[in-house]
């Protein structure tokens, strides 16, 4: 069997990959990236093939890659006010935070302050 070769690939799978990459080709990825993603999700999710002989069959799918879907990439499609909140929050980076430490007691009951 050649390399690229999807004779071992359901045709639902063949169906998840023609979704993916449409999805992909929206975001503005060229045609030949988004098919080489697309393949490499439905490859992540069933691991290969589901047909006899394939690497995928007989083995659970993993669908950790489908729930980041919205999530990874999503940043550009959030509202005006959404993007407000994330730039007005202060922020703590390069700035001094004062901790106080609290005063532990020992056994005998004294502060080790106070020594």
């Amino acid at each position: 069997m050649p390399r690229g070769d999807k004779s071992k690939y359901t045709n639902k799978q063949k169906r998840q990959a023609e979704h993916i990459e449409a999805g992909y080709e929206d975001r503005g990825i060229d045609e030949k990236e988004a098919e080489h993603r697309a393949w490499a999700t439905v490859n992540k999710t069933t691991h290969g093939g589901k047909k006899p002989g394939g690497s995928g069959y007989g083995q659970k799918e993993d669908h950790s890659s489908e729930r980041k879907g919205g999530k990874k990439g999503g940043a550009s499609k959030k509202s005006a006010t959404s993007k407000k909140s994330t730039t007005s929050k202060k922020s703590t980076v390069g700035k001094k935070v004062s901790i106080k430490k609290k005063s532990s007691v020992n056994k005998i009951g004294k502060n080790k302050a106070d020594k």
